[in-house]
């Protein structure tokens, strides 16, 4: 599913495919944990649902782990 969201950290909105269903979306909207709604999702992606932020503004912004 193609899902926008608005960076928190640039407020540049972005585009980004994430393998989810639209009921999954749903029952993280109505609360349920992220990690629990779409567990197959990267850390990543999870990430970007949440914040908006991109694997590479994560990167610019806090470098390696």
């Amino acid at each position: 599913m193609l899902i926008k969201r608005t960076s928190i950290l640039t407020g540049k909105v972005h585009e980004r495919e994430i393998p989810c269903t639209e009921d999954q979306l749903i029952k993280w909207k109505s609360g349920l944990l992220i990690q629990h709604a779409m567990p197959e999702l990267s850390p990543e992606d999870r990430e970007f649902l949440i914040s908006g932020i991109t694997p590479e503004e994560w990167q610019r912004e806090f470098g390696k782990e």
